[in-house]
């Protein structure tokens, strides 16, 4: 597995992780989603973690609205990483504008906009902090909150 510690033919203790970059080009969005999918699946079946389809929808939806939001906004290359631990799975978005995203106060009304609220309303946890160039983006997605909700996938695949 890439990015995974390994130890003769066996995973170590360490978390799995995968990281990839990408360039805002057409189609960058659908490979961000398909890397957490693809990732969730291997790593689950590789530390034998059920990780439920609802909870790759919700890294899905996650990894989408915030690469989104880095091809949008900001010039230059983004970073995902995805790093699935004991009890949650982190998403990390970097990327080249220092801007720290803010929420935006609810309004049914408006079109478009509402990625860092849906993030924020779907996660265990959000934090947004500045580099020396840009920023970085934190998500936290737990999996307890959805073993019981569908099949898991590390168990299927």
């Amino acid at each position: 597995m890439d990015g995974a510690a390994q130890t003769g033919d066996r995973l170590s203790d360490v978390p799995v992780r995968v990281s990839a970059e990408y360039q805002g080009r057409p189609g960058d969005i659908a490979r961000g989603r398909e890397l957490a999918r693809r990732f969730l699946a291997r790593a689950g079946a590789a530390q034998g973690a059920p990780v439920s389809d609802r909870t790759v929808e919700v890294v899905q939806l996650v990894v989408s609205e915030l690469l989104t939001n880095a091809c949008k906004y900001a010039p230059g290359p983004s970073l995902v990483d995805l790093e699935l631990t004991e009890d949650r799975v982190e998403v990390t978005v970097w990327d080249s504008r220092p801007v720290l995203p803010v929420a935006e106060t609810a309004d049914p009304g408006r079109v478009g906009r509402h990625g860092l609220e849906i993030v924020m309303a779907v996660c265990q946890s959000f934090e947004v902090h500045r580099e020396p160039v840009g920023k970085r983006m934190r998500a936290a997605v737990g999996l307890a909150d959805h073993l019981k909700d569908t099949a898991a996938l590390g168990q299927s695949a």
